[in-house]
Formats: C-alpha cells, structure tokens, sequence
C-alpha cells in the first residue's frame, strides 16, 4: 500500500510499505478519505526544514533530551540517536474515514463493510489501510458522507475544548483564531446555546466563521477588539475565551484575558505561547484550563491500545464517545465540517498539495485526501441524500390480493436465522435479486448458495433498483424499524422479522408510512403459521366459554457477550423474543387483551439491565385468560416451549411444537409435527406475492401484538396493571 513519510530534512514521499493488520481487538480499515490538519501538520513540515540550531530553538524538550543521553552514554551515543533520528521518516495524519475490510478476533463492535471514522496520530495516517485499535473508531451515521466523517478526530479536539469551557446557554464566548479547530468550536459552541465572538488575523477567515454560525467576527488590525467586546456584552466582558491560535506571541493571551468577564474563564487548545499577567489575572480571578487533545484516554497506551474502557459513571467524555457525539452532530446537521473544505485532492498528489500549503499565502482550512475506492462511497452517500421523494398514495394491499404477481426478492441481512429458516423455504418459489450483509463475504457466500443475482453491503442503493419489488428483512433488531420503513417509502411489499420495531415511537412512524405507501408489511411471527398451533386454535373455537392457556418458555441464561445482551441492538428479551408468545396468545384464542399485569422474575441489573425472566397475566375481552412464564434459570432438560390451553371439558398441550395432545372425553389423543411454522408463512408469503391469495398476516394484526408486548413493558416499568387502551 501506498503511505506519506516525513523526513527530517523536510523531505516528504509516497512509499510503498506494507499493509498492516488488524491489531489485538482492533480493526483493518480501507482508507476513503483523510484531512490534512492544515495548522498542526504545516507545523511538522516547517520544522523538519529547519536547519539544526533552529529546531534546537524550537524544541527546547528534545536538547534537553539529546544532552541526558550524552550525559548517560557519551556524546558520539548521543549524536548518533540524533542521526538515526533525523534518518527515520515520521507518517503524517491524525483523521481519517474508511471502511472496514478486517476485524480481530477479540473485537465484537464492529463488522466488515461498516464506514468508520479514524483517529490518532499512532494510526490514523495518510495511508491507503489502517490498523485501528477499538477505541480510537467510531461507526459513521448513515447519511453522514465519509468526507465529512474524516474530520471526525479535529471535531473531537473542538468538543473537548468546549466541554473544558463547561458552556450554559446563552453564555457569550470568544474564540480566539478562525482556523481548522477554531472554526469547529465555534460551531459546536453555538449548537451548545452560546452566543461566539469570532477572532482571527485574516480577513479572508470571515466567510467561514459566519458559515460555522459565529455572531460576530472581528479581524485584528481592521476591527478594535476591545470595543467590539464591550458593545457585544454590554460593558461586563464575555463569559469564556478559547484559544486556538498557534503563536510565540502573548498577544492572544493578553487580548482574551482582557475581553474576559471577572471571574471568566479562558481555555487554551492551541500550541500557543503563555504567559500570565499577574494582575489582569488576579483582579479578575480568571480561571484558566488547558484541553487536552480530543478527551480521557489521549495518551494512556492501556486505553488506546488496550482497549480498557473507562466507565460511564466516572468518565462521562473519552476521546472515543466524543467522536461519537460529533458524529452524531453531523447526522442531526448541527456540525457541518464539509463547509470548510477548501480542497479535495486524490491522494496520489498530496505531496503537491503540502508543497502547496507551505508556500507563503495559502488560503487552504481544510484539505481532504481522496483514496481510489471512495467513490463508490460518494456515490452512495449523494444518491442517499437526494432519495428523500415521497411514495405516491394508494391503498395499503394488506388484507387483500394482488393484481400483479412481484417477480423478485431481495433480502436484508444474510445471517445464520435467515440462511437456514427462511431462505430455504423461498429458493424455488421466488427469484431473488440483490442480498446485503454487513459483512461482504457472508453476502457472497449467500449469493452463490442461493443464485442471487447481486450481492451487496449497503441496503440503499435497492430502493432504486426494483420498482415495487419484495424484499425480506432479517437484520439485527434495532434496524428493522428504519429499514420497514425505508421498503414502505419505495412501495415495497416487506417481510421483517420479529419484532417489528422496538419502541411504541417506531411503531407510530410505520403506521405513518404504510398509511400512504403501496407496499404491505408482514411480521415473521413464525408461531402462528405452525401445524400445531392450527389444531390448537381449531379445538379452542369449538368450546365455548372462556379459555386459560399457559406458556412456558425455558430460554436458558443470556450470554452477556451475544449481541441479545445488547439493549440498543436487541430490545431486550421481552421484546425481541417474548412478542412471538403474545403474538401467539392473540392468534390461538381470537379476541383482543384488554389488561396486562407483568413483573420481571428475580429484578433487573447482574448479568443484564433487563428483564432477563419474565411472568405476566393477560386478560382478553371474552374473560379468557393467558398467563407468559419465560424463566431464563431453568434446566436445559426441560422442553424450551411448552403450552398448556384448557377450557370446558378440555386440556390441550404442545411441546416444542413437536407433539400436540388433547385429553377429551377421558382419553388423550396426540399427534406429531415437524415445524414451528418457518415454511409455512414462507409458503403463504411467496403465495401472497405470487397474487395467488390474500395477505397472510395483514399489518394490523402484527400491530395490535406488538401493542400487546409495549403493555408488557410498561407494566414491569410501572409495577402495576396496564390497560389497552391506553396504548392506542
């Protein structure tokens, strides 16, 4: 792979090296784009041209090193350590975005094909790959282009300054220099509620503090600072100065110091020359911080490197969470570092461009690196962001047969549940198109085991493929409410598996978009469909009266480490896994629940923070009831589902599906089954689509179940009963 070195004679090359891998619980990434951190990494390259008394001026620390060295082991030692110092070439950058093609063993936060962004001057380099450790990346939202993303590690470094300034709203701040980070503090101090004063030498900076939001800008040497100050606040001086200039001048210091309210606060961020006036400081009692790179964890190797963590509850802010928040800022379009990108340039010529930017006169803020392989990226990102038009209003076809038969079927997410439970099941009945995964070797693994035509990483480009198409959706549970409703926007008919959506939120937002869209929406609530559960229902129709059914559920522990242990991603067991018994409740007895008492067994927190074992009582509008025991502490002996239904002159049981017995009349006649109903809500989908018959689980009756499991919810949350109707 190709990568930039520095030499200390200034000189700068593209070398060929070789491609690094994934370090212990870290990741490989493919470089699509990465900024030159104009102010800090000029810096490097002036330096490195200095000749040998001028870096001894500059850098004071290494003399002192290079003279405890000769002192320790002589001078010819000492000389020679400063020779094959000034021999090594040094990599360049600090921020960067790619996407992961490698993930270590020991890693469980990311996958192959995910956009990641990339910090750290040990790793993120100009380089065409990247070995990351796990808490120097941070997943990129999708819609955030990586172009922006890249910037990720300079935000970090503004975030960290701002949270130094600890920011109220409304408070008045001067941001001393308009470059890189200081344009991205300004914005950030202005999504914080505070009102920025913008200073820098340049005039030609006022553009760009006035695009990142900043309300007044003055440019020293044209505007009197001081009484631009004075105006702005009224006489009282503003409530916190950031220093972002990079300068061997004390003039920074002492004009924010005077612009400074009493008892205001300065925070400094740039490599800045700083020199205290006793008095101005004293009389005012000015409190003074200095932010340290880009948050907790910058320079400790067993963080970095060895991915310890700091806990949440003690270190609400580490350099790894505030990429993450600037992302998200980027996402909800409150951080907007494309603004400042004043050259996009391929990689191959970044060595042009650092001649350029040493030349006297550059006007560059902010450049951005291009690698081959980006602009697939960028063609991704601009079809995403261009894909908002609205779906043309008809009739939802829930409910009822289709005219024309859908030819083609596409499927989201690939993993092991869809590969042996569903796919199977739909091979011959339907052509399938495009399969995406996360991770791009399953996909194409998938694709020539099954005869998809495409296989693919990123979902979005599907939407425009097909036009009223199918498409099957088995991804993690946290995605399947966006993606439904991404397929409803296209006027897809779509299968998503169980449970629909995590959140009574999501679910509003899918009756939103079903309500206009052509396509039709069906639950992988596999229960239903499954023989046995038909000659259940068959038996309860034929009584009369009120029905009791108990189902017990022995799961067995949760392992912390599988992803169902992630709450963000799973729900929790009530609603990724105990919707299917409900749902099944709803199914087998054929009546609404009007109230809902649940309570978790044995608390929340230890191996999980959610209900890991949970019992509930339903009652139905015909005064039937159904009681849920899903008791994750059982032996693995014991069948996994187990249900129990009976009612006047009966006792009807299933065990794992497998066998249903009815004792009647004295006498207990069993049958045998072979399925919990995968292929068959297969078979009546592909029907569905083929428009041989109706939809075989219209919309609302998937709805009214997942109601069903928000009340359950609700109730543990509350400890007391839930009624329906107060869920809508």
């Amino acid at each position: 792979m190709k990568q930039i070195a520095q030499y200390q004679n200034g000189n700068l090359e593209l070398q060929e090296v070789a491609r690094p891998v994934a370090p212990p619980g870290g990741i490989l990434v493919r470089t699509t784009h990465s900024v030159i951190s104009v102010g800090t990494e000029k810096m490097k390259v002036d330096q490195a041209r200095m000749n040998l008394l001028q870096k001894a001026r500059a850098r004071p620390d290494q003399v002192r090193k290079v003279i405890e060295t000769a002192r320790n082991l002589g001078w010819r030692s000492a000389l020679e350590k400063v020779r094959n110092r000034l021999e090594t070439p040094t990599p360049l950058g600090y921020s960067a975005a790619g996407v992961v093609v490698e993930v270590h063993l020991e890693n469980t936060r990311f996958r192959v094909g995910e956009r990641v962004a990339c910090a750290g001057a040990e790793c993120a380099f100009h380089a065409e790959f990247l070995a990351v450790p796990d808490l120097l990346a941070a997943k990129i939202p999708d819609g955030v282009p990586s172009s922006d993303a890249a910037y990720s590690t300079l935000c970090a470094i503004a975030l960290q300054a701002v949270r130094q300034v600890e920011p109220r709203i409304g408070d008045r701040v001067l941001v001393m220099g308009q470059g890189l980070v200081g344009l991205l503090v300004t914005q950030i101090l202005g999504a914080s509620g505070c009102r920025v004063m913008a200073v820098d030498l340049l005039e030609t900076r006022r553009p760009f503090a006035d695009a990142m939001g900043a309300e007044e800008i003055v440019i020293l040497g044209k505007d009197d600072l001081t009484a631009a100050v004075r105006h702005w606040t009224e006489g009282f001086g503003v409530d916190a100065a950031v220093i972002c200039t990079a300068t061997q001048s004390n003039a920074p210091i002492e004009q924010a110091a005077e612009a400074l309210r009493d008892r205001g606060r300065m925070v400094d961020v740039g490599i800045t020359k700083i020199e205290l006036p006793w008095k101005l400081f004293y009389e005012k009692e000015l409190d003074v911080r200095f932010s340290r790179s880009y948050g907790p964890g910058r320079y400790d190797p067993g963080y970095e490197w060895g991915g310890r963590d700091y806990p949440i509850g003690y270190v609400r802010w580490t350099e790894q969470r505030n990429m993450d928040a600037c992302l998200h800022l980027m996402h909800a379009r409150r951080l907007t570092p494309g603004r400042l990108t004043t050259r996009l340039t391929p990689f191959t010529q970044s060595i042009e461009v650092y001649r350029d930017l040493a030349a006297d006169g550059s006007k560059d803020v902010g450049v951005v690196l291009i690698y081959d392989g980006s602009a697939k990226e960028a063609s991704i990102e601009a079809s995403t962001r261009g894909s908002n038009s609205s779906a043309p209003p008809l009739n939802s076809p829930a409910g009822r047969q289709l005219s024309k038969p859908i030819k083609e079927l596409d499927v989201i997410g690939a993993g092991n549940f869809a590969r042996t439970m569903l796919l199977p099941h739909l091979a011959s009945a339907i052509q399938f198109g495009t399969v995406v995964n996360q991770t791009a070797l399953s996909a194409q693994h998938v694709k020539s085991k099954f005869g998809f035509r495409e296989a693919a990483t990123d979902h979005r480009p599907l939407w425009s493929q097909t036009e009223h198409g199918a498409v099957l959706i088995a991804t993690r549970h946290h995605l399947h409410a966006s993606l439904v409703i991404e397929a409803l926007q296209a006027g897809r008919h779509v299968f998503v598996e169980k449970p629909l959506c995590l959140s009574l939120e999501e679910l509003s937002a899918i009756d939103q978009t079903l309500a206009v869209s052509q396509g039709s929406v069906q639950v992988g609530f596999n229960r239903r469909f499954a023989p046995a559960s038909l000659r259940l229902k068959e038996v309860l129709e034929s009584v009369a009266g009120p029905k009791t059914v108990t189902y017990r559920v022995n799961p067995g522990l949760l392992d912390p480490q599988h992803w169902y242990a992630n709450h963000a991603e799973s729900g929790g067991r009530v609603v990724g896994e105990a919707c299917h018994f409900l749902d099944f409740f709803r199914f087998v007895l054929g009546v609404e629940p009007l109230e809902v008492m649940a309570h978790s067994v044995g608390g929340v927190g230890g191996r999980t923070p959610f209900p890991d074992s949970v019992a509930c009582q339903i009652w139905f509008e015909d005064g039937s009831t159904a009681q849920l025991i899903y008791a994750a502490e059982g032996d693995s002996s014991y069948p996994k589902e187990s249900v129990v239904a009976s009612g006047s002159g009966f006792v009807a049981e299933i065990e794992n599906f497998l066998t249903f017995t009815v004792y009647q009349r004295r006498r207990a006649r069993p049958s045998k089954h072979q399925s919990k109903g995968h292929a068959e809500q297969m078979a009546a989908w592909a029907q569905f689509l083929r428009g041989a018959q109706c939809h075989p689980l219209p919309y609302a009756q998937s709805r009214r179940s997942m109601l069903l499991t928000f009340a359950v919810l609700e109730s543990i949350r509350v400890g007391g009963m839930v009624r329906m109707d107060n869920l809508g």
